[in-house]
């Protein structure tokens, strides 16, 4: 039952198209992979997007999450993950994640992905991506030190990471920074959501074709 809510957007795809796995928080549970799904329909590309996203979760919860579904997950059978957690660990609550643990949940989290396999048995491509900034004014349990910790602990943790297992990294940092309209707070806007869905799309197109 914990898996339901997340099958809506993967209706109405072809079986042989590409299955993608939208993993997260409610920056991913919120919008993003709706409007993937819609950029793949447009190209005429056969896909089927699914919405992993858990809204509140830090890095730890959605580690929890996964560990817990790890059957359910090899079901998914998915060719390509997409993964961004890291803005609740930043908050300043009881949510509060030592960079240090936050680096190896996430070493933990692309370990179970990398055990889930595709319909042709490929250990499915991991795409990681820089969190968004937090606007500096967001109110508790974010503080100016989450904004601090994003641009110089998370994000350059998320890099390290990236370099040291081989992932593809995504920049959703420096798309809000060229467009801080779209972020008012930790949540982008509607048209915030869409930009990114573009950028997921276009760090994915590259792979597409092999």
């Amino acid at each position: 039952m914990l898996l339901m809510p997340f099958f809506i957007s993967a209706c109405g795809s072809s079986p042989r198209g590409l299955i993608i796995l939208c993993a997260g928080d409610s920056l991913t549970s919120k919008a993003y992979p709706h409007d993937l799904q819609k950029i793949f329909n447009k190209e005429g590309i056969k896909a089927k997007v699914l919405n992993y996203g858990r809204a509140g979760n830090t890095s730890r919860e959605y580690l929890n999450f996964l560990e817990r579904n790890k059957e359910r997950l090899k079901k998914e059978e998915p060719d390509f993950i997409l993964l961004q957690l890291g803005t609740n660990d930043v908050r300043t609550d009881s949510d509060q994640t030592p960079t240090a643990v936050f680096k190896d949940n996430m070493k933990k989290i692309v370990g179970i992905f990398r055990a889930s396999r595709s319909r042709a048995g490929l250990v499915p491509k991991i795409l990681l991506a820089l969190i968004p900034p937090v606007p500096k004014a967001t109110p508790f349990p974010f503080t100016p030190d989450s904004a601090r910790r994003v641009a110089e602990e998370i994000n350059p943790a998320i890099q390290d990471i990236c370099e040291q297992e081989n992932i593809a990294l995504v920049d959703n940092y420096a798309i809000f920074l060229k467009e801080p309209s779209l972020l008012p707070g930790v949540h982008p806007t509607r048209e915030g959501f869409k930009l990114l869905a573009r950028n997921w799309y276009q760090a994915l197109k590259p792979y597409l074709n092999r």
